[in-house]
C-alpha cells in the first residue's frame, strides 16, 4: 500500500469517526430535550355547540418511560410535560379519567399538535320523583351591575362684570386699542368658581348692555380641571356690560343595572358576563311565577348546577345546567 492510500484511509477513518460522533452527541441532545403537550376535554355530543368543557378530568400517560399526570382546568385545558427521552413521532397512550364520565384510553404519536377529546357521560341524569310533572323554567333573563362615573348638573353659576370706557377717543398708539388700532380701548375680566370637587360646563359670555357693537370677548379659559371659568373682554366704545353664564356639574359613581339574555342549548343556559360586573342574580319565571335567584359567589341555584371560568380577557364565563325535574319551556 503506497504512502498516498494509507493517507486517504486514514482521512476516510477519521470523517467516519466525526459522524458517529456527531450523531450520539445529537442523540443525546435529543434525549435531554422535554416535550409538553397540550389539549382539552370536552362532552361528547352530536350537536357541537352542547360540548361543554369538562373540569377536574385526570389525564395520564403511563407508557414505557413517557410517564405524567396532569388535570383539566375549567375550561378542559391541560398541559402535560413528558418524560425525558421520548421524541416527535415516539407512540403514547393517554389516559383521561373522571368519575361521572367513561374512561377513554387514546393511543397516538407525538406530535406538534393539540389533543382534543371528548368524554361519554355515564349515564343521563334521572328524572324526577315518580308521577310528579317537570317544572317550566322560561323567560331567563341575567341581571347584574356595574360602577359608572356620571356627571351630575348640581346647578349653574351667573355672574356680570363691566369694562369702562370712553368712546371716540383716539388711541394714538396707546395700548389697549380697537382691533383696528384707531380707537383708544379697556380691558376687563372676572372669573367663576365651581366649588371644589365641581366643574363647569356649557358657560356663556355675553355683552348684554352698552355699545355692545363695539366690543370683542378677548379670552375664556378653564382651569384645576374645569373648576375655574376665567373670561377676559375688550370695549373701544363707552361702557359696556358683560353676563357669564355656566353648568355647574359634580361626578359621582352610580351602579347601572344590566339585563340580557343567555343562550341556551339542551339542558344548559350559557352567558358571559363583563369583568366589572357585580352582584349577578338570574330572573326566571318557575311555573309562570317570577323569581330573582341571586347566583352569589358559590354560584348557587336551586334549579341548576352552575360553574364559571375567566377568559384571559377577565371575561366570566357561565354554564348552568338544569337540575333532574326541570326542563326549559
Amino acid at each position: 500500500m503506497t504512502r498516498a492510500q494509507k493517507l486517504q484511509l486514514r482521512v476516510a477513518a477519521t470523517a467516519i469517526l466525526i459522524v458517529v460522533v456527531a450523531v450520539l452527541l445529537l442523540f443525546r441532545w435529543q434525549t435531554r430535550l422535554t416535550l409538553t403537550i397540550r389539549g382539552a376535554v370536552t362532552v361528547m355530543d352530536a350537536d357541537s355547540r352542547k360540548e361543554r368543557p369538562i373540569a377536574d378530568v385526570e389525564v395520564l400517560v403511563r407508557d414505557g418511560i413517557a410517564r405524567g399526570r396532569a388535570s383539566t382546568d375549567s375550561s378542559g385545558y391541560f398541559q402535560l410535560t413528558l418524560a425525558r427521552g421520548i421524541r416527535r413521532g415516539d407512540p403514547i397512550f393517554l389516559h383521561f379519567r373522571h368519575a361521572g364520565y367513561q374512561p377513554l384510553d387514546v393511543q397516538d404519536f407525538v406530535g406538534d399538535k393539540l389533543y382534543i377529546e371528548h368524554l361519554t357521560a355515564l349515564e343521563q341524569k334521572p328524572p324526577g320523583p315518580p308521577g310528579q310533572p317537570e317544572i317550566k323554567v322560561s323567560n331567563v333573563r341575567v341581571r347584574y351591575t356595574s360602577k359608572s362615573l356620571t356627571e351630575i348638573n348640581v346647578g349653574s353659576a351667573v355672574k356680570t362684570f363691566q369694562v369702562e370706557n370712553k368712546g371716540n377717543v383716539l388711541c394714538r398708539s396707546q395700548h389697549p386699542c380697537s382691533p383696528d388700532g384707531k380707537w383708544k380701548a379697556a380691558l376687563g375680566a372676572t372669573s367663576l368658581d365651581a366649588g371644589p370637587a365641581n366643574f363647569f360646563r356649557n358657560h356663556r359670555i355675553s355683552c348684554i348692555a352698552g355699545p355692545c357693537p363695539f366690543t370683542r370677548i378677548e379670552s375664556e379659559r378653564l382651569s384645576q380641571g374645569g373648576q375655574v371659568l376665567t373670561v377676559s373682554a375688550r370695549d373701544w366704545s363707552d361702557t359696556a356690560t358683560f353676563l357669564v353664564e355656566a353648568e355647574v356639574f359634580h361626578p359621582m359613581t352610580a351602579d347601572l343595572v344590566h339585563e340580557s339574555y343567555p343562550v341556551i342549548f339542551g339542558q344548559a343556559l350559557n352567558f358571559t358576563l363583563p369583568a366589572s360586573a357585580e352582584g349577578v342574580s338570574i330572573q326566571a319565571d318557575i311555573n309562570r311565577q317570577t323569581i330573582m335567584f341571586p347566583l352569589g359567589p358559590a354560584l348557587f341555584l336551586s334549579w341548576a348546577s352552575c360553574n364559571a371560568r375567566v377568559n384571559p380577557d377577565q371575561t366570566r364565563v357561565y354554564r348552568c345546567e338544569l337540575k333532574p325535574g326541570y326542563s326549559f319551556q
